[in-house]
């Protein structure tokens, strides 16, 4: 078997990846697709931590005329439900999956603990972190950032609906020039916000590297791992 080039992951994916073709919900047959590229992953040996989106449910900016606060919550319950398929689908394959989520809720999660995540990792159980940060105001990427710091990821792997960072909107501006590799600086200072930028200080300040590249290819997941150039490589 191919050697992974990393031993500890944080594979964030949007919410909108698990939607497949439908764009809303949960497509089964999309998440399959996705946990197939996991396990293979899985099978090499890497710790894998996952923080999933819940934009294929709701968007906290969605809520026009909401309070924000209230909005960010339920999208940060959008997680939980997204992070439950994830597990169901994980443990189909065989893969044991702890769900821990920055806001209690004992019935179908463990609380997030730091030191408890870290000890899942080391017993080859796959965690799921639900709900951000458990704070409103802050993106999933800002949540994958934040975990990634506390559990000393090796790397982030953003899996994204863009297949890397480009120098402008590249549905916009078909001159947009694509990134293979770039600085957290050079992000922030040119506003390129594939990432939020919020994360994107978060990773920069904790030194943690990231790669960005598309979910449409589940494959890029395994190929991310094993250091295959895919997407836009970021780093300090």
């Amino acid at each position: 078997m191919s050697k992974a080039k990393y031993n500890r992951i944080l594979l964030k994916l949007s919410g909108e990846a698990l939607a497949g073709v439908k764009g809303f919900g949960i497509d089964s047959n999309t998440v399959a697709k996705i946990v197939g590229s996991i396990e293979v992953v899985y099978k090499m040996g890497v710790q894998i931590a996952i923080v999933v989106g819940a934009g294929n449910f709701w968007r906290g900016r969605d809520g026009k005329g909401m309070d924000r606060s209230t909005a960010d919550h339920m999208g940060m319950l959008g997680t939980v439900i997204n992070s439950l398929a994830l597990q169901d689908a994980l443990e189909k394959f065989n893969m044991p999956t702890r769900v821990m989520s920055a806001i209690p809720m004992d019935r179908i999660a463990e609380p997030y603990i730091k030191r408890k995540a870290v000890s899942h990792l080391r017993n080859n159980e796959i965690v799921i972190f639900a709900c951000g940060t458990g704070n409103p105001f802050f993106s999933t990427d800002t949540g994958a950032a934040l975990r990634a710091a506390e559990i000393d990821a090796d790397i982030i792997l953003f899996a994204k609906n863009i297949d890397g960072i480009y120098s402008d909107d590249p549905k916009k501006n078909p001159d947009a020039v694509k990134y293979d590799t770039i600085t957290y600086h050079e992000v922030l200072m040119n506003k390129l916000a594939a990432i939020d930028l919020t994360a994107t200080s978060l990773c920069l300040d904790n030194e943690i590297p990231s790669l960005l590249f598309a979910l449409e290819d589940p494959s890029n997941i395994v190929d991310a791992v094993m250091g295959k150039s895919t997407g836009t490589f970021i780093k300090k």
